[in-house]
């Protein structure tokens, strides 16, 4: 079976000049950065998580976005969106955040995809992707996700904020042992009103901001293969506190999704 395509190292000017930064990077350089042009990445939310998790994938050169969201932008999103402006209030949270990632980079190509995410939805869009981020704010779809991530062979980058505090891993289950699932972290979902919402007790906003650029810094690691992988890790930021936190996740031989170390 033949494995992916080289990466192309034909670079314009505007490439080479945008991203000398990057190419700059012993880890990176122009092999680096043209896999980066290469890749797919499915942003699954446009909302505190999403913004800069999208417009940072933007900046680095990331070759195609793919937006998911059904929701339209309100005025107190804009406190943590950052993606987003005051005059597109009322627009479907897709279209502006495509609109602000393409003013960014327009060498890049952004896929909006205006709709819910049930379980139709993901099944017709994850397979278009190499790696899936999770920026969503509710339980169903977040587990949704990474049950399909783990069925479809993609990895999923996942991050949850709520009031002060964040968290961060990665899931790469569908290797097999030893990279634990998300339901090796969570079996199942909380009861409805246990954990509540942003909406409910509120988030400071630069905390989104801080997690989805951490989220964002993972994603670019994964495409590129570089440093350690946050699979099997689980990090925790307190912002009040100022201390990060990384606990080490296992594989749960007894997991009903990935027990048995076979990958199921």
């Amino acid at each position: 079976m033949d494995g992916p395509a080289p990466p192309d190292l034909d670079f314009t000017e505007d490439e080479l000049h945008r991203y000398s930064r990057h190419i700059l990077l012993g880890e990176v350089g122009a092999i680096g950065q043209a896999r980066l042009r290469q890749a797919r990445v499915l942003v699954v939310g446009a909302g505190g998580l999403g913004s800069p998790l999208a417009l940072y994938l933007a900046a680095a050169g990331v070759g195609t976005i793919g937006l998911v969201d059904h929701d339209t932008l309100e005025l107190s999103n804009l406190q943590r969106q950052i993606a987003h402006r005051t005059d597109r209030v009322g627009q479907p949270k897709v279209e502006s955040m495509a609109a602000a990632l393409r003013a960014l980079n327009p060498l890049v190509t952004v896929e909006p995809h205006l709709r819910r995410l049930d379980e139709a939805a993901a099944r017709d869009l994850v397979p278009r992707y190499d790696l899936v981020c999770d920026g969503t704010d509710n339980f169903p779809t977040r587990f949704l996700l990474g049950d399909l991530c783990h069925h479809l062979a993609r990895p999923l980058v996942s991050a949850a904020v709520l009031r002060f505090e964040g968290q961060l891993s990665t899931f790469k289950s569908h290797l097999g042992a030893p990279h634990p699932c998300h339901r090796c972290l969570h079996p199942e979902p909380p009861p409805p009103g246990l954990v509540p919402s942003c909406g409910e007790a509120g988030v400071l906003g630069a905390v989104t901001g801080v997690m989805g650029t951490l989220q964002a810094t993972e994603v670019l690691k994964e495409i590129l293969g570089i440093g350690d992988s946050m699979s099997g890790r689980l990090l925790l930021w307190d912002a009040l506190d100022s201390r990060f936190r990384t606990i080490r996740l296992r594989r749960d031989p007894a997991c009903a999704l990935c027990g048995g170390g076979e990958g199921a």
